[in-house]
């Protein structure tokens, strides 16, 4: 494996960029973009395929190795300068169900890429999420509230977020992200690649003529964030990693992506509604049905400080959600 040096860290004019999690739902938007934006940079994609959507990004192929493995892991990165680690069992329910599936995924496989970023000086970029948080008590979220996981998903990525400083800590550059919900879909070589994520489903199913299901209360509200706006989070990040790396600094930086938007999820069902029927002439119920997750937070304000990605990263979301969700009805028509 190449050692480096982690003060002054010297990068060729074209920098090697590894992506996990490549094939899956930001993954690949991700590669797309750096693909597009920066085409003299080296890029490294991987996936195990679990929740994969793609093989292949243009021209960058996404090679089966799974970040559980180790020292397939640590080959595959090998000469990396930046790790963009993507690779995560996400979901409440799918950390439910598969429990010990996450803990390997999302627990063993950080910790074997933040250990390979340690002993090679790599930068890492690295998104956990609002699940860490709990049920929050004061608005807007920053990354300096109290940790209060109610789910095995929300758990996992808390274990990974203090990981990922530990190891970070005088050897590498470390971003780590704070994400709020995500939504809408992009295409990749002519595939559509989506999750069914609050907002898709709510269009998909408002498409397929079935009622829109709303878990109880519905006046509990998400910040919602585009999954193309997600993406371009990992470009500045990248920029900025390479800046720290050049410079010898080393440690974990925390920012915050959400947007200004943390409308009810009654309200996004009936915007949906509303929507569907002008562009489509479908009118879907509305049900409010009982919560599975008891756990759930219910809060009726989630918005998000993002000053701090803004002023650092210079990123900025771009999309809005009726757009988002205009554009996702006129493409099923």
């Amino acid at each position: 494996m190449t050692q480096r040096r982690t003060s002054g860290h010297e990068i060729g004019n074209a920098p090697t960029i590894a992506v996990t999690g490549a094939a899956g739902y930001i993954g690949s938007r991700v590669l797309k973009i750096l693909q597009t934006e920066r085409p003299n940079w080296d890029l490294v994609a991987i996936d195990n395929q679990y929740r994969g959507q793609v093989s292949r990004v243009g021209d960058v192929e996404v090679d089966h190795v799974d970040v559980r493995n180790r020292s397939r892991l640590e080959s595959a990165l090998d000469g990396a300068d930046v790790v963009i680690h993507l690779a995560a069992v996400s979901g409440v329910d799918d950390c439910e169900e598969n429990a010990d599936l996450a803990y390997e995924v999302n627990v063993t496989g950080t910790n074997n890429v933040a250990w390979f970023c340690r002993k090679t000086g790599a930068a890492m970029a690295f998104p956990f999420s609002m699940a860490v948080l709990g049920d929050p008590e004061t608005f807007p979220i920053t990354a300096a509230l109290p940790r209060d996981p109610l789910n095995w998903y929300g758990r996992t990525k808390y274990i990974n977020e203090r990981a990922v400083e530990s190891f970070a800590d005088g050897a590498f550059p470390a971003h780590q992200f704070i994400k709020s919900n995500l939504y809408g879909d992009h295409i990749v070589d002519e595939a559509v690649v989506s999750k069914p994520t609050v907002i898709n489903f709510f269009v998909n199913r408002a498409t397929e003529g079935n009622p829109l299901t709303v878990y109880e209360p519905g006046t509990q509200s998400r910040n919602f964030i585009h999954v193309k706006d997600v993406a371009r989070v990992y470009l500045h990040s990248v920029e900025r990693l390479l800046e720290q790396l050049a410079a010898g600094e080393t440690g974990s930086t925390t920012y915050e992506v959400g947007s200004d938007e943390d409308p009810s999820v009654m309200s996004v069902a009936e915007t949906v509604a509303q929507l569907a029927d002008e562009e489509l002439g479908i009118r879907p119920d509305i049900e409010l049905i009982e919560n599975p997750r008891a756990a759930e937070t219910t809060v009726e304000d989630f918005a998000v400080d993002t000053s701090r990605i803004s002023s650092e990263l210079g990123w900025e979301p771009t999309h809005s959600v009726e757009e988002s969700i205009e554009d996702l009805l006129r493409r099923r028509e």
